[in-house]
């Protein structure tokens, strides 16, 4: 089957393409249970510091309970949880009370199968392939995480960087040097941004969590790439922020997460970021 799947570039695209269905759906369980998880730890580590007695709680986790309608309970079968078909079949709402499912959960799935496919007909049949999948499945947990809570979770940002260094160990995308340079680099330029932002203002522009995350964008795809994700990612980001304003569905003083568009710099410079910096210095070339 690996010898198929080597051979031929088509089959192996598809392959992925559903591998990423499949794992999109995992990823809406993260997306969803994490924050309350983290929630919950922190609530037991409050009580615990202040003396407080623990109440025994239901356990919690990313394998149990099983997934239910939030509106009824009802325990959502395995037939009911084929990414986007079964969205299609039931017509988005719940079996058993007929409440509207949330497009989100077929969206994650979809962008996961889909950039998962692209992902295997860019770099081919390897080890670049296997990387880049993972690199795309932590950043879409991340960047919807972000969009719900403006937090970034440790759990997903630091492990996201020690596979980045441990991926680069043999230069599948960069050297180890440069790898861990932009991890370095990566960390280092936000902070300074940050603090530079708040001694300016007095306010918090960002937090740690998009230190984390350009650190482990840096570990990735080194340090080269760096200018080139922020630049990308500050565009967006103010674009972004200003259409909302315009539209008055922000206030100036709402603060708008800034992850999601250093994740979207960061598989932008992982699919074309080497062409596109081609293109820039031949463009600027005396």
């Amino acid at each position: 089957m690996l010898e198929l799947l080597g051979s031929d570039p088509l089959l192996f695209a598809l392959a992925c393409l559903v591998l990423g269905l499949l794992v999109g759906s995992f990823l809406n369980v993260v997306i969803h249970r994490l924050p309350q998880m983290l929630e919950r730890q922190w609530q037991a580590q409050c009580a615990e510091l202040q003396g407080q007695p623990l109440s025994p709680v239901p356990r919690y986790n990313l394998l149990t309970p099983r997934s239910a309608c939030p509106h009824c309970g009802r325990a959502i079968g395995a037939l009911e949880n084929i990414p986007v078909v079964s969205y299609l079949l039931l017509r988005g709402r719940c079996r058993g009370c007929h409440a509207a499912i949330s497009l989100r959960y077929p969206l994650v799935e979809l962008t996961s199968g889909v950039l998962s496919g692209y992902a295997a007909w860019h770099f081919g049949y390897g080890a670049t392939a296997v990387a880049a999948l993972l690199f795309i499945w932590f950043l879409l947990a991340l960047t919807c995480i972000d969009f719900d809570t403006q937090l970034l979770p440790d759990d997903l940002t630091l492990p996201l960087l020690w596979l980045g260094l441990l991926v680069n160990l043999n230069g599948v995308f960069v050297d180890l040097a440069s790898a861990v340079a932009g991890a370095m680099a990566g960390y280092l330029l936000l902070w300074g941004v940050y603090w530079l932002f708040k001694l300016l203002t007095g306010k918090e522009g960002m937090g740690y969590g998009d230190f984390k995350l350009l650190a482990a964008i840096g570990a990735w795809l080194g340090w080269q790439m760096l200018p080139l994700v922020i630049l990308l990612s500050s565009l967006v980001g103010a674009t972004v922020g200003i259409l909302l304003i315009l539209l008055a569905r922000h206030g100036r003083n709402i603060p708008i997460p800034f992850g999601p568009y250093l994740a979207g710099g960061g598989l932008i410079a992982l699919f074309w970021g080497n062409q596109i910096t081609h293109s820039y210095l031949l463009l600027t070339a005396p």
